[in-house]
């Protein structure tokens, strides 16, 4: 079941001569930042969601007022058909030239009280996910010979954080496969890099108490989401490239 329309469809399956940045999570928040500053960058956007269909249209437009050509397409990526079923046949005609995988939910709780649903969404979605995508994309890329994939984590992946068990675990996941997979695919001229945000402004955040968080971060202030996608937008883009496998920490110092 494809979720976009026929012709928008083959318009997006030829456009060979154009780089296709597709950001998997790309309706709001970093999402949103990334895929606009990738169409500045002059990538047209593939760009996924779940369900917000009024905000990824928002982005879209926004990113066809820049002159870019931007498909979106609706699925749960923690879904394995629904990804293969949006994903697969469009990426075996033109693969990718970027993938950036956005994808990620939290539900926090204490480990103690956490509920199985709590546990198993969040790794569904944010780790779950990442396979089920990559599935979709990685043999058609592996053919090209090249491409480029930025994976999206955060500091809770990298030093934990109370309450967020399972948030914590699935970044932390992403950023083991990431390593591994930058392993796999390095001599077929794949860059694999992982991206992790620390605190940024973004609906996650905003119920968040900044007066205790503040003092925390060297900055002293929570990141925007352009602070994100302009460092995204440098791994995907720069030509002299030998970053491969990296976790790149945007955190303000949160944690050094």
């Amino acid at each position: 079941m494809n979720y976009y329309g026929r012709d928008e469809l083959h318009t997006a399956m030829n456009t060979t001569s154009e780089k296709i940045a597709l950001v998997i999570g790309g309706s709001r928040g970093i999402g949103k930042a990334i895929a606009v500053r990738l169409a500045r960058s002059g990538f047209s956007i593939w760009l996924t969601y779940h369900k917000n269909h009024e905000a990824a249209s928002a982005v879209k437009a926004e990113i066809e007022g820049l002159g870019k050509s931007c498909t979106i397409i609706p699925f749960d990526v923690a879904n394995y058909e629904e990804t293969q079923n949006a994903l697969g046949s469009l990426c075996e005609q033109t693969p990718p030239d970027v993938v950036v995988f956005n994808s990620g939910i939290s539900r926090d709780n204490l480990l103690v009280w956490m509920t199985r649903e709590e546990w198993d969404s969040v790794l569904s979605t944010n780790l779950d996910g990442f396979y089920n995508v990559m599935h979709a994309v990685l043999f058609p890329m592996l053919r090209q010979k090249r491409g480029r994939i930025v994976v999206i984590s955060s500091t809770s992946g990298q030093i934990g954080q109370s309450g967020q068990v399972n948030y914590s675990a699935s970044k932390a996941g992403l950023i083991g496969a990431v390593k591994a997979l930058a392993r796999e695919v390095g001599k077929r001229n794949i860059l694999v890099n992982v991206v992790a945000p620390g605190l940024i402004e973004t609906d996650m955040t905003s119920e968040l108490p900044k007066e205790q968080i503040l003092p925390l971060i060297p900055l002293a202030r929570f990141g925007m989401p352009d602070d994100v996608a302009s460092v995204v937008n440098f791994l995907c883009c720069e030509e002299h490239m030998y970053i491969h496998g990296q976790v790149i920490g945007i955190n303000g110092g949160l944690a050094i």
